[in-house]
């Protein structure tokens, strides 16, 4: 139902801007970094762990306060799935991130992780036409569940056709992300001096 739907759009100064949506922003460093290198693209970050929802908002804030930059950043603690099931409406978002999401790691909370069937119907909904699902994580585990979901809703991009609309693109990296970096999350930085490999796709919606 369209009924519960918000124009997401408005909560910019810009509304008429490009958008992009990173679920699970954490303490906001994606967000900040793309924002300050893209003001003419509004970003909504959503959180739903207000501590982090909490630091990441007061470091926007700030940086608004101080410098002028970031008024095309906002962020939103809430349940990232939910939210976008009920309250985005269509084709409104020309990317959607997702950058090392919990895995869930426990058979019994596998229906917790985000990337499900019905998140990646709900994504394909509010991507324009060739708008992009861009997804990394570093658990093999939740990479391999991640693959058996594309598998139902992607096609290589070297084939013609996309059955459940979206083509398979290898994934490139961020614009903001640092030297020898992929998205330039804290949680990469951390992961990386771990010595964890990462995994990445991204979904181009077909038109």
């Amino acid at each position: 139902s369209a009924t519960g739907r918000i124009d997401i759009r408005a909560w910019f100064p810009k509304p008429d801007q490009r958008l992009e949506i990173e679920i699970g922003s954490g303490k906001g460093t994606f967000l900040m970094q793309q924002g300050a290198m893209r003001p003419e693209t509004n970003y909504l970050g959503i959180e739903y762990a207000r501590e982090f929802y909490l630091y990441a908002a007061d470091r926007i804030r700030r940086r608004v306060q101080s410098a002028g930059e970031l008024t095309n950043v906002r962020m939103l603690n809430t349940d990232a799935s939910e939210f976008l099931r009920w309250r985005v409406p269509d084709g409104c978002a020309a990317v959607i991130h997702l950058y090392f999401a919990d895995p869930w790691p426990k058979t019994r909370h596998h229906k917790r992780r985000m990337v499900q069937d019905e998140f990646l119907r709900q994504c394909r909904r509010i991507l324009v036409p060739g708008g992009e699902l861009r997804i990394v994580t570093d658990h093999a585990d939740y990479w391999a569940w991640m693959e058996e979901h594309f598998a139902r809703w992607a096609v290589p991009f070297t084939s013609p056709v996309a059955p459940g609309g979206f083509i398979r693109l290898p994934f490139d990296r961020a614009e903001s992300a640092g030297q020898d970096e992929v998205v330039g999350t804290n949680f990469e930085r951390k992961y990386k001096r771990e010595g964890r490999p990462f995994h990445g796709a991204i979904l181009r919606r077909s038109p």
